[in-house]
Parts: C-alpha cells; sequence; structure tokens
C-alpha cells in the first residue's frame, strides 16, 4: 500500500480542457471557498502558461508562506516580480510573474490613468482626505481584484493574467465592485458639495449640506471636502467607462473562469453556490477542479497476508495496514463518484481532478508536476 504523498502524479495522455484556457485566454479567474488550494491551483496554472512560453503574471491575496517562498513570491512589493525559481527552465517567451494585491498601490495607478492631468492626479493624492478613502478602498479586496486585474490584463504587458480571488463568497462581487464604486461618486450626489451653481433647488441643496457639514464639522473641514471632490470630479465620466470595461473583459471570450472545489462537503456546497452566481452574473464558467483528490489513482490492492515467516511485528504491521487500506480503497473510489457528479452537473463546461499531495506544495518541482496534471502536457 502507498502513502497519499507517495502516488506518482497521474499525467493524461491528451491535453485537458484547461490547456486550451492557457494557451488562449487572456484572464483566467480562479474562485472557489477558503482552504480548497485555490492559491496553489492558481500558481500551477500560471506556471503552465509560462511552460507553454506566455508571459504570465499570477494576481494573489495571501499565499501560503511555504508556497510563497518556493515561487520567491516577496511579501511586500510596488509591482509584480519576475520569478526565476532555482531549476525552472523556461521556454523562449515563458515568463512567470506574481504579485500580492495591494490595495492602495491598485487605486492609486487607477487615480492616475483617469484623471485628466497629472496635475489633477496629484491635487487628490494629496489631499489628506484621501488617505481615509484609500483606506476604506483597502477592506474592498474584491474591488482591488477587479481593478489589479483590468489594468494588468489591459497594459498588453502580459499574455495572460490568473487571478487568485479572495476566498469568501463575496468573491465574485468584484465583477460589480466598479460599478458600485462609480456609482457611489454619482454627480448628482457629489453636486451637492461642489460650488453654488445650477438651479435654484441645487443651489438650496447645496446651501443645506454647506451649513449642516460646517456646524458639526467647522468651515475648514467643509473647504477641504469641497476640495477634494472639486479634484475628484474630472474623473467620474471615465470611471463609469472604465467599469463598463472591466465587466466587458470578464464576460467576453478573454476570460475563462475556474471554479476549484474539495471532496469535504462543505467545499460542494460552496462549489454550488459559485456555480448558480455565475450563471446569474453571465460570467463565462470554463469548468470545476476537484482539487486534493484521489479521483485519478488506479491498482490500488489491499495488502495479503504476511510472507511466511514473518516476525511477530512484521505480521501485526501487516494486519495494521488493513484498515489503512480500506479508508483509501473508500476515498478513491469516493472521489471517482463525486468526479463523475461534476461531469454530469458541468452541463457544457470540463471537470478534472488533481491529486492529493499531502500538507500541500513547498517546492518548485511540485508546482510543475501539478501544472502538467491540469493541463495534461508535460
Amino acid at each position: 500500500m502507498k502513502r497519499p504523498s507517495d502516488f506518482p502524479i497521474p499525467i493524461p495522455t491528451v491535453p485537458t480542457h484547461l490547456a486550451r484556457l492557457v494557451r488562449t485566454k487572456k484572464v483566467i479567474v480562479v474562485c472557489g471557498a477558503g482552504g480548497v488550494g485555490k492559491t496553489t491551483t492558481s500558481a500551477a496554472i500560471g506556471m503552465a502558461g509560462a511552460l507553454f512560453g506566455r508571459k504570465t503574471l499570477v494576481l494573489t491575496i495571501d499565499p501560503a508562506r511555504r508556497l510563497a517562498e518556493a515561487m520567491g513570491i516577496p511579501a511586500v512589493a510596488k509591482a509584480p516580480t519576475v520569478l526565476s525559481p532555482a531549476g525552472l527552465s523556461l521556454p523562449p517567451g515563458g515568463e512567470l510573474s506574481a504579485w500580492m494585491l495591494d490595495p492602495a498601490v491598485v487605486f492609486e495607478t487607477m487615480i492616475r490613468s483617469l484623471s485628466e492631468t497629472p496635475e489633477k492626479a496629484n491635487r487628490v493624492l494629496e489631499s489628506r482626505l484621501y488617505g481615509h478613502v484609500s483606506k476604506l478602498i483597502a477592506g474592498m479586496q474584491e474591488y482591488t481584484a477587479a481593478e489589479g486585474l483590468y489594468g494588468f490584463a489591459s497594459s498588453g504587458h502580459y499574455d495572460l493574467v490568473v487571478l487568485d480571488t479572495p476566498p469568501s463568497r463575496n468573491a465574485l462581487e468584484f465583477l460589480e465592485a466598479p460599478r458600485k464604486l462609480s456609482g457611489f461618486l454619482d454627480e448628482r450626489v457629489v453636486s451637492l458639495f461642489m460650488p453654488k451653481g445650477g438651479g435654484g433647488l441645487l443651489r438650496a441643496a447645496s446651501s443645506l449640506v454647506s451649513k449642516v457639514f460646517t456646524r458639526i464639522f467647522g468651515a475648514g473641514f467643509f473647504d477641504e471636502l469641497r476640495e477634494f471632490v472639486g479634484a475628484f470630479s474630472g474623473m467620474f465620466g471615465a470611471m463609469r467607462e472604465h467599469a463598463v470595461n472591466v465587466r466587458e473583459l470578464l464576460t467576453s471570450s478573454d476570460a475563462g473562469f475556474v471554479l476549484v472545489t474539495s471532496p469535504e462537503p462543505s467545499a460542494l456546497a460552496e462549489t454550488r453556490f459559485f456555480r448558480g452566481r455565475m450563471l446569474e452574473l453571465g460570467v463565462p464558467l470554463e469548468g470545476t477542479i476537484l482539487n486534493r483528490s484521489y479521483a485519478y489513482t488506479r491498482g490500488l490492492v489491499r495488502p495479503g497476508d504476511p510472507p511466511a515467516g514473518a516476525s511477530h511485528d512484521l505480521a501485526a504491521a501487516f494486519r495494521k495496514l488493513g484498515p489503512l487500506a480500506d479508508l483509501e480503497l473508500h476515498r478513491a473510489e469516493r472521489d471517482r463518484r463525486l468526479l463523475a457528479d461534476l461531469l454530469r452537473e458541468a452541463e457544457g463546461t470540463f471537470a478534472i481532478a488533481t491529486p492529493h499531495l499531502g500538507n500541500g506544495l513547498s517546492d518548485v518541482a511540485g508546482l510543475v508536476a501539478l501544472s502538467e496534471t491540469l493541463v495534461g502536457e508535460p
């Protein structure tokens, strides 16, 4: 009987459907519940892209320390880092970069790109109120994910961008995050904080807002708020157009969404929830990955009787192996049934499995092997 970590990783003899995505898509979004190996799977998909000769970027939220150390991902960086793990040889054109999403950097980049002039961008960024707004944005992982993904995918610098989404049920909300932010900064609301102008009703409302804020916070605060909003106002149209572009990219044929799950009942239930939400949001769901499974194991047999003349200790060991072998056989059968169920539920999408690798990957060789399992090509 073999231990789970000793199973040779099976590489299918033909490319999987995921290989097509890795070769052709500009964006692959990896979704799923927390704890199913989503970040490792994202890294392996990114590795596959680089091994296919594509310039690939993996965007992640918080990779496990061992995975980050194995790939050489710095804990703090203001821009993606090109990774050169020891022992990794990439084909011509292949490149692997990674970045832990930094909300403050993402938001500042958006401000600079959407401002009419560098001077207007600096007026916003140098305002004391910008610090409070950026802290608010920093708590919106979904918004950061959407902006970061769109910015890098549309830069033309990368052939493929892989996004490891936040590990929560709200992960898919990043599709709507840019639209919600632009709606929050709507001119009809913001105009109340601008210098008086427009029709009589608007002037009266603006005057009332001014009096209330001045009474509560003081005249200096309201003047500062009005200055900040005035600097921001030139970006509203660009922000709305930007929000439309983000959603168009993520629902286009250039993007593909992949669900990661595990054999655990709670993870499978979350997978069905995510699939339903994806259908509601109209995103291009491509398939499901059953991670950390025994579905592809073959040739497992229950140990027989100990050899003739075996010692008492060896005979006792053989007897103890029996229940462990039964457990492995049960898991293999269970996971094959689960994979079959996922295939039935796929409705035109793929379902593949990855092997159980014990406590996770901690070296580049394992990540390369996992990527080959996912795409079916060494």
